[in-house]
């Protein structure tokens, strides 16, 4: 079975059962700068979860575009990916655990309706409770009667903390039990992390079980758990049943919600019996394309980990750059730009620097294969623009490789001391030093490298945790603000400009706004002021600010205007500025948007452009910055 039938049984299974498909989000989402990309999908559903209706109801499905850059030190092994796909269902206080577990079991086991698999290769995980919430019980009664349905005994096994799993092991069980770390939900991690008020709750977890013989280096016994390889996780149903108090414990919540969560590319190679998704047909002709243009065998091992990375970097950098991503030294082109240069790097490792520039070829193959998947791309459409940037930033990098190699040159006596930096600074990634350092009959102090390497990761974690804390969106009031000086900001350049300008990106703190656009040359000084002008009469105005669920249809034919338009479901939340209480035409600014928006624009006091930056390809950028201090407007 291919990934696209798998996609289409699973999101027909779930609409059979009510659920309404949703749209894709965006990899970056929009104007929120908290998080770097849609690492999973209920990420832009998290005010739906915490109580908000959903335009589309109660019971949702659908299949989200994920990335997540902090795994692209672990790309190289045979299962882990910077992008992928996310199979998704939630309950907005709908159906829960029963309803849930019975649905994923029989998806995963029904050949008919879902992917038939063997159950016997199927492992479960529950939590096994703490101090304030008990253990899963009614998790663990739901397993064991749908294995015991299948024939199949359901011997239930407590192992605590990962130590323990270690110890205990498999000991002929089905169902295992974990510790928070393992098998608990929130948006701040674990119980003890999560602050007052925050919900959270147990969740259970699915693995297939390969069968390969467990290594002993990944702990004296086998389990769920276990990174040796024998397992691999394929869906998490997370029950969001629990609210923190101020107390430390924990009470159930009213509304109680199922998210749940299934890697596309691990489903199909659970139907592969394979665990190297790379096998998979989500990437199989990317790994020959490149053996091709390296004239090397995917089947010699030691060019599997080069091949592996180089698919998923290319991948995940063709999905950066169709959403509007491009390479810089900031936030998400910082990491567009590792993950073509790292690409390189491993080209370079293995083919030689004649063969960087057929990146490109790579890309296109990747285009032709994800095109039958996902509907937003377009060989037509995309080809060029991927490919043009995919070319710049290797040519530029061509030069920093080289500027590498003298320095290593340069350096060839103290190598010690600058690998990190040649690591760091140049990209080359410590098996290409070292490959280099044997060309010489000169060794690296490996040790040293790795001690620098994890003070550099140690820091680069505490840095994310800080910035981009997945979700967490900043609710600030000069944040809220800049929701809505975006909308103004967006008509008022219409207006100067024309109603072929619509906005292609968006970015607010509380200290700026950043808000990027199609045009094809830069504003002139009084065009910018016309802008700033047009806006500011409007916060003058103190025009009314309110919102809508509206058929999308309907909207549309409104002239409601927003990024992103094909990703809109069945109904949508449309923000009105102005008085629409004889007739919408009299909205200065409709826009498709989730919120929040500050109720009149006088709130906003003042609106100022601060700077406009070039973008290529005929996209342009706006800083900009509003106040709510009188003593702000007179500095």
């Amino acid at each position: 079975m291919k990934a696209r039938e798998i996609l289409n049984r699973y999101i027909t299974f779930f609409e059979k059962r009510d659920h309404k498909r949703i749209a894709n989000a965006p990899l970056v989402l929009i104007n929120d700068p908290t998080t770097l990309f849609t690492s999973s999908g209920m990420q832009a559903l998290l005010p739906y979860l915490l109580g908000e209706e959903h335009p589309s109801g109660k019971r949702l499905v659908n299949v989200q575009n994920c990335l997540r850059s902090q795994d692209i030190d672990e790309v190289g092994d045979n299962r882990h990916t910077t992008f992928f796909r996310m199979l998704g269902n939630w309950s907005l206080g709908d159906y829960f655990k029963s309803e849930q577990l019975n649905w994923f079991f029989t998806f995963l086991t029904d050949k008919d309706v879902g992917l038939g698999l063997d159950p016997r290769k199927l492992y479960v995980t529950v939590f096994s409770g703490n101090e304030y919430i008990p253990k899963d019980t009614e998790s663990i009664a739901i397993w064991t009667q749908l294995f015991q349905e299948k024939g199949i005994s359901a011997k239930f096994v407590e192992l605590g903390s990962q130590e323990n799993a270690y110890q205990i092991g498999m000991r002929g069980g089905r169902i295992f039990a974990y510790d928070e770390t393992k098998n608990w939900w929130s948006r701040a991690g674990t119980p003890d992390k999560m602050p007052v008020g925050e919900p959270g709750g147990p969740d259970s977890e699915v693995f297939y079980d390969f069968g390969t013989p467990h290594d002993v280096s990944f702990g004296k016994e086998c389990h769920p758990n276990c990174d040796c390889g024998r397992f691999l996780e394929i869906g998490n149903s997370v029950f969001m049943q629990y609210q923190k108090q101020a107390d430390g414990s924990f009470k159930e919540l009213p509304q109680k919600n199922v998210d749940f969560g299934g890697g596309l590319e691990r489903l199909a190679a659970a139907l592969n019996d394979n665990p190297d998704i790379f096998l998979t047909d989500l990437y199989k002709e990317i790994i020959t394309k490149i053996a091709d243009i390296s004239y090397k065998s995917y089947e010699d091992k030691k060019y599997q980990p080069p091949m592996r990375i180089i698919a998923d970097h290319i991948k995940a950098a063709t999905f950066l750059i169709v959403d509007g991503v491009i390479p810089s030294n900031k936030a998400q082109g910082y990491v567009l730009r590792r993950l073509l240069r790292r690409a390189a790097v491993k080209m370079y490792q293995i083919a030689g620097e004649e063969q960087i520039t057929k990146l490109t070829e790579v890309a296109s193959v990747v285009l032709r294969l994800e095109e039958t998947l996902d509907e937003k791309l377009s060989i037509k459409k995309h080809h060029e623009l991927i490919s043009t940037v995919i070319k710049e930033e290797i040519e530029k990098f061509s030069k920093t490789l080289k500027k590498g190699l003298q320095e290593f040159e340069k350096n060839i006596h103290r190598l010690d001391e600058v690998a990190f930096d040649l690591y760091q600074t140049h990209g080359f990634p410590i098996e290409l030093i070292e490959e280099l350092a044997k060309e010489h009959h000169k060794t690296i102090d490996r040790k040293k490298f790795d001690e620098a390497l994890q003070k550099h990761r140690e820091l680069s974690r505490t840095a994310s945790a800080g910035m981009f804390r997945g979700g967490l969106a900043d609710h600030s009031e000069k944040t809220i603000m800049g929701h809505t000086a975006t909308h103004l900001l967006h008509q008022a350049l219409r207006d100067v400009l024309g109603k072929h300008v619509h906005q292609t990106g968006s970015n607010i703190t509380s200290e700026r706004i950043r808000f990027d656009f199609n045009f094809d040359r830069k504003l002139t000084d009084e065009e910018l002021r016309q802008v700033e002008n047009i806006v500011n009469q409007k916060i003058k105005e103190n025009l009314p600010v309110h919102y809508e669920l509206i058929p999308t249809e309907e909207a549309y034919k409104m002239g409601a205007i927003g990024l992103f338009m094909d990703t809109y479901g069945e109904k949508s939340k449309i923000y009105f500025i102005g008085d629409t209480s004889k007739s919408y035409k009299n909205a200065y600014s409709i826009e498709f948007c989730g919120g929040p928006h500050v109720e009149f624009t006088g709130v906003l006091k003042s609106f100022k452009i601060i700077k406009q930056e070039n973008l290529g390809k005929n996209q342009k950028r706006i800083y900009a910055i509003v106040n709510n201090d009188q003593r702000n407007n007179n500095s």
